[in-house]
């Protein structure tokens, strides 16, 4: 009796496995060399990622799903950690180039309660890129919980909070998306991931990031979800400028579409659960001249104080702006860029008059810390020597306060040359670099023959016509 199936020749069961052969080779059977190194959230943030798939590496089961079980649904924005902005905790903000580890730790021990990384890039962090990555690094100063004067949010325990936090950009809702993912896999204990919409750079803004989200509001709300989705527990805040163009604010429409979302998505979706919006109140093409608008940010602080008065729990964590803790909080008047001992003066409520010893003291500080941070080599040193050169070029506009006219300072002021009430500070004041690199030898010995510096950010709001 002949058999119901046919036998397969040779060639036929080689031609099978070829193409078994050919399929791709499940998750838990690609070696253990080819996955993505995973990176710490301690004192020193990561080990740099490899490969493109950065936050599917090494994911634990019944998050990926591979192992057959239900992944846990993510958390609801009301149910993440809570933020508490205040006279008591505050913030320093994210400075590219400025707000690195030694600046930051020098900025947590005058008294930040929460710092910011450098803004990152999205696609860098998700492709594992070493010099992004190098950013998430956090000093264990600021790897603590914030101390709060009073009772923070009812029945909310903080002591897994820690003061650090990292800003990131994207220019797509992927982008922003996988980012988040990323952070949320390997720096888990974030503060906060905050997604700057507000940078003007060209090259940045031509891309479709930065400022220009201020003008492509849908994108922003799905960036927002889509990171919501993914983070974890970590809070999701936005900043933002008045609006690309300076007689067009749209700042008070991007609010209103962070806090409940676009109409036809609010009953399906709900609110995109944005934890905080930043406000600089100066738009894109303003750039860092002439003064915000100090009455367009009363508006939009306004607007956000009716939303609280609903008290929708997406919308609940959303505060305004806390201008008492300026000591010139009803004038708005701003700091100087840099000014390490700003969060002395909001403590003590007053401006101070900080003497040139006072100074290189803090510069003293600065320059221990980038060499502990760097390392005391050739290359440590020259990471240093650049850091410090880069705060000197925005810390030579402070006029110390005891030979100002009137109070208060403001960032516009353009004082003429003066002399100081020494010869340091008359030094501390020049704006020739060749001065600055001279007080850095004071610290770090002699620079190499023919070492010139050109500052990474022109100050053009104080050189620029206001």
């Amino acid at each position: 009796m002949e058999s119901s199936a046919r036998e397969q020749s040779p060639d036929e069961r080689a031609a099978k496995r070829v193409k078994i052969d050919a399929l791709p080779p499940l998750e838990s059977e690609t070696p253990s060399g080819q996955n993505g190194s995973r990176a710490n959230g301690g004192e020193q943030a990561a080990e740099k990622p490899q490969g493109g798939d950065v936050a599917m590496a090494d994911a634990p089961k019944g998050e990926s799903g591979h192992d057959g079980s239900v992944p846990e649904a993510p958390l609801k924005p009301s149910e993440k950690r809570k933020l508490y902005f205040g006279r008591d905790t505050p913030a320093l903000a994210p400075l590219t180039t400025q707000g690195n580890l030694p600046f930051r730790r020098l900025a947590v021990e005058l008294g930040a309660e929460l710092t910011y990384s450098e803004m990152a890039m999205g696609l860098p962090l998700i492709q594992g890129t070493k010099a992004d990555w190098t950013l998430l690094k956090a000093h264990e100063s600021e790897l603590v919980p914030p101390k709060a004067g009073g009772p923070i949010v009812q029945g909310y325990d903080n002591a897994k909070d820690i003061k650090f936090g990292a800003q990131i950009s994207a220019n797509q809702p992927w982008v922003a998306v996988k980012a988040a993912e990323c952070l949320k896999r390997f720096v888990p204990h974030l503060r906060v991931i905050d997604l700057n919409c507000g940078c003007p750079i060209d090259m940045l803004f031509k891309a479709g990031g930065g400022s220009a989200l201020l003008e492509a509001h849908g994108k922003l709300e799905r960036m927002v979800r889509g990171m919501n989705t993914v983070s974890g527990e970590i809070p999701v805040t936005v900043k933002i400028r008045t609006g690309v163009r300076n007689n067009r604010p749209t700042a008070t429409s991007i609010i209103n579409k962070l806090a409940f979302g676009a109409r036809e998505h609010r009953e399906r979706l709900g609110a995109p659960g944005c934890a905080a919006i930043t406000l600089h109140g100066r738009s894109r093409e303003q750039r860092y001249t002439r003064r915000a608008d100090w009455s367009y940010v009363a508006e939009c602080a306004a607007l956000i104080k009716s939303y609280n008065d609903t008290k929708d729990a997406d919308t609940d964590t959303i505060r305004e702006p806390d201008a008492s803790t300026l000591p010139n909080s009803k004038d708005g008047k701003m700091y100087f860029l840099g000014n390490a001992w700003l969060f002395e003066e909001i403590e003590k409520g007053q401006y101070l008059d900080k003497t040139a010893t006072e100074r290189l003291g803090y510069i003293e500080k600065f320059v221990r810390y980038g060499l502990e941070a760097w390392g005391s080599d050739e290359l440590g040193i020259g990471f240093t020597r650049r850091f410090l050169l880069e705060w000197m070029s925005f810390t030579h506009r402070y006029v110390p306060l005891g030979i100002l006219e009137h109070l208060p300072p403001s960032l516009n002021d353009r004082p003429p040359a003066f002399r100081g009430r020494n010869e340091m500070e008359t030094l501390l004041a020049s704006n020739n670099y060749k001065d600055w690199i001279k007080i850095s030898e004071m610290y770090l010995g002699p620079c190499h023959p023919g070492f010139t510096f050109q500052p990474k950010h022109k100050s053009n709001a104080y050189e620029a016509e206001g």
